[in-house]
């Protein structure tokens, strides 16, 4: 982990390419279509994505029809890596969608970690009690997947947007580094040395 993914953006100078993947300067071109398409030719591999621009300044991919995001972390488990996969499928077209996605998959990371999965305000705040960084649980009433104003896991809130999304993709791989990867390396030192005596 601590790569950061910059996923791509309409008119962004620089971001991961959907087809190589490597941070790389965008070059845009307006083709001056009666319906505003944009196209994005990557420096690193030359390969171009096509753009709509739905609004003065924002817009959104049409070609090609790739994954976006960040990939999921390597010790994800499968029933949760299945929903973050699904979101990553279909952000690009359907950011409300997706972060319904994604928080489902929370609800089942939390099942995967010990909590009821029931109440992801009771399970996040467990987690913080357990040693989840706080500002976890900050962010995620910030993202409105907990608290008061917060979202249904599985239902769509019309207020999520691509870089809602982004945000929680990033927790999400998050929460699996801190609760699941440190833990295991913890345990592994932990017994290396009680070997040792």
């Amino acid at each position: 982990m601590g790569v950061t993914h910059y996923p791509p953006g309409f008119l962004s100078k620089q971001f991961h390419c959907p087809y190589c993947g490597v941070f790389a300067v965008q070059n845009w071109f307006d083709l001056k279509a009666k319906n505003k398409i944009w196209r994005c030719v990557c420096y690193h591999c030359k390969n171009e994505s096509v753009w709509i621009e739905v609004r003065k300044g924002e817009g959104r991919m049409i070609y090609p029809d790739m994954h976006q995001g960040p990939p999921p972390h390597e010790e994800m488990p499968e029933r949760v890596k299945e929903d973050y996969l699904e979101a990553m499928s279909i952000v690009s077209k359907f950011p409300r969608g997706a972060a319904a996605l994604l928080r489902l998959a929370l609800q089942k990371l939390m099942q995967e970690l010990g909590e009821t999965g029931k109440s992801l305000d009771q399970d996040v705040a467990s987690l913080v009690e357990k040693g989840l960084p706080e500002e976890v649980q900050q962010a995620l009433d910030l993202l409105r997947v907990i608290g008061k104003e917060s979202a249904v896991p599985g239902q769509l809130d019309p207020r999520d947007d691509q870089d809602t999304v982004m945000q929680l993709f990033e927790l999400i791989n998050f929460i699996v580094e801190d609760r699941i990867t440190r833990k295991k390396k913890l345990e592994a030192l932990h017994r290396m040395l009680a070997e040792r005596r």
